[in-house]
């Protein structure tokens, strides 16, 4: 089998086990995942960071033997997790072709360089998964870290599996494709691939966020497979049998990312201009808005008056949020708008009051 590599097979879909918990179920699962056609690359847990001690944490170095197995079996290259020098130097003693590091291994940089220490030199290519929290800043020094000991940055991916949100959310890890896009635009030509099993939390989301990622042009999909999800020893709600991963992964629709239609170019052009136009009236009033800010500000300096009114801002969300039919915007997305406002708005009434008193 020739080395495996990032970049030449798009869409690239990783699929497996979240944890290899026997050699029968990482066998059938990994070959009935290859069985279906629509698998590129075979996963499995095999180390298991865990929130909580005393649950199930992998069955460590025979998993890799059963990886290898599976290898042999089906002819698909294989992939693990890596937390530590001493996973890479167990993964590279059973020529794992590739590696990803975790959320949890991610916000650490001293395990990062552990381990972008011991892969140097291998030529296994790693993905790396952005942190729980969301740091765009940690996520892009993960990845300086590889660089930096002469990994390649063709050989460097990136895994978006979303990030730990304090509120309500459907999602067990929201997907905040904003700060994707951030990671993207730093590394424009890295391949990033989307993991709706982690973003999810369970299978009933898995294809609207698997053709979210689609239509948003990553560049594949890593998403965990059981035989038998209900028995699973780790994330059992958020598994699907290999009969299920196929049809999920034939039915998201890989769309162009351009095309020379005349017709087609007109038409966007015409439509891009007006969003270009509303930009910039929506900008120019958001800056209106803030000077009024300002303003307020000033009078409560002027007055001895706190800041933050409570009352006031309620009434405002309410009657915002309050709209959302009428609108046609989702009410998350509503309220993500008027909390940036808000943040914005105290901040630049704090800076009025600071430069009174100086």
């Amino acid at each position: 089998m020739e080395n495996f590599k990032l970049g030449v097979k798009r869409p690239l879909i990783i699929s497996g086990p979240c944890s290899a918990e026997t050699k029968e179920q990482t066998l059938e699962t990994c070959v009935r995942l290859a069985e279906t056609g629509v698998v590129d690359v075979l996963r499995a847990g095999v180390w298991k960071p865990r929130t909580s001690p005393g649950t199930f944490e992998g069955v460590g170095l025979k998993g890799l033997a059963w990886m290898a197995e599976a290898r042999r079996l089906t002819g698909l290259p294989i992939s693990v997790e890596v937390a530590s020098a001493k996973h890479v130097e167990s993964a590279l003693e059973f020529d794992i072709d590739c590696v990803w590091i975790g959320a949890r291994t991610t916000v650490s940089p001293f395990a990062v360089q552990e381990i972008a220490d011991a892969l140097k030199g291998s030529g296994v290519p790693v993905l790396i998964k952005n942190p729980v929290n969301p740091d765009i800043d940690l996520w892009a020094g993960a990845v300086k870290r590889f660089a930096a000991v002469g990994i390649p940055m063709e050989s460097i991916g990136l895994i978006h599996r979303g990030f730990s949100y304090y509120g309500q959310s459907r999602y067990r890890n929201a997907p905040m494709w904003p700060l994707a896009f951030e990671m993207r635009s730093r590394f424009p030509e890295m391949m990033m691939i989307a993991d709706p099993s982690h973003m999810s939390g369970t299978v009933e989301y898995l294809y609207e966020l698997s053709q979210a990622a689609a239509d948003l042009r990553y560049d594949g999909l890593i998403v965990e497979s059981h035989v038998c999800p209900a028995q699973a020893l780790s994330d059992s709600k958020q598994q699907l049998i290999p009969g299920e991963l196929e049809r999920l992964v034939r039915s998201v629709n890989w769309r162009a990312e351009a095309v020379d239609d005349p017709e087609y170019v007109k038409a966007i052009d015409m439509l891009r201009d007006q969003i270009d136009q509303i930009d910039t009236e929506l900008f120019s009033l958001l800056s209106r808005r803030m000077k009024i800010s300002d303003d307020i500000g000033r009078v409560k300096k002027a007055n001895d008056v706190a800041i933050l009114q409570s009352s006031r801002w309620g009434a405002i969300k309410e009657r915002i949020l309050s709209q959302t039919d009428k609108l046609g915007l989702d009410r998350e997305f509503l309220n993500g708008i008027l909390e940036a406002i808000h943040l914005e708005s105290i901040n630049r009434q704090n800076n009025v009051m600071q430069d009174a008193e100086l």
